[in-house]
């Protein structure tokens, strides 16, 4: 009855961290390239009376043993980098990524971090920035007389001046990258992610070509949250840590009837 006690309390823990987790996903159900977490559990510890497959009293062979479990814990939360809705905005910095692939921006450390948001702005130089006024890698600057920039599916950055007004000119390349494992990259808020080991190193490329996704300029990319199935994942978690309540309140009526015999 003891260890019902713990094994019950390690399902209201798990419970707990995937009810946190749905909250989390639905807080950002509006965050441009936001990407939902997804919890995994597994069991824990078995204590073995009987081993599959021994000699019985008969000397026969038991087909099945006993094993009793010692309850659950959360082995993973994981992001999910399928798509979210692309939104048009019709502003012409706001680009996004339609396929695999994130921006590269550039920390003030110097290190490099990667970004779903594509909601670019530009800083005092005329330089691409994020909201935190991180630079967009390879960097692209704006000429100060701009009156339009087009960014085309591959990247191209072309801009109309007021002392060109007839001709496009190109001012860069925006670049795109990938992991081989987009999973296995740390999360740091901000709409940003880390290389790990776990994700494997950057492979940087042309938008649409070697895998990587296209980019639309006028577009943002939103959170890829249902707002239904995330409730879902609430209703579930909440009834399973209600059950494993229950089951710490029926090991105490035991634990409690015990003792009254034993009075």
């Amino acid at each position: 009855m003891i260890k019902a006690l713990y094994t019950a309390a390690t399902g209201m823990q798990a419970q707990q961290t995937a009810v946190d987790n749905a909250a989390n996903n639905l807080a950002n159900v509006d965050t441009n390239g936001y990407k939902r977490s997804s919890v995994q559990f597994q069991d824990l510890i078995y204590q073995t009376v009987r081993s599959p497959g021994t000699q019985g009293a008969t000397g026969l062979e038991v087909p099945t043993g006993i094993q009793i479990g010692s309850g659950v814990k959360v082995s993973a939360i994981g992001k999910i980098f399928t798509e979210g809705v692309l939104e048009n905005t019709s502003n012409e910095l706001d680009i996004a990524v339609e396929g695999p692939g994130f921006f590269q921006v550039l920390l003030p450390s110097g290190e490099f971090r990667y970004t779903r948001d594509g909601a670019f702005r530009l800083n005092s130089n005329g330089q691409l920035v994020t909201a935190d006024g991180y630079l967009l890698q390879p960097p692209i600057a704006i000429p100060n007389d701009t009156l339009s920039v087009t960014v085309g599916t591959d990247g191209t950055v072309s801009v109309v001046t007021a002392g060109a007004p007839n001709a496009a000119t190109v001012v860069g390349n925006i670049s795109t990258t990938r992991f081989s494992n987009p999973s296995g990259l740390r999360a740091e808020g901000r709409n940003l992610f880390a290389e790990t080991t776990a994700s494997g190193a950057p492979i940087t490329g042309t938008p649409g070509q070697n895998g990587l996704g296209t980019l639309q300029q006028g577009f943002l990319e939103r959170a890829n949250v249902s707002v239904v199935t995330e409730l879902i994942q609430l209703i579930t978690a909440q009834r399973a840590f209600e059950a494993s309540q229950r089951a710490i309140l029926t090991s105490d009526r035991l634990l409690e009837t015990t003792n009254s015999i034993v009075r």
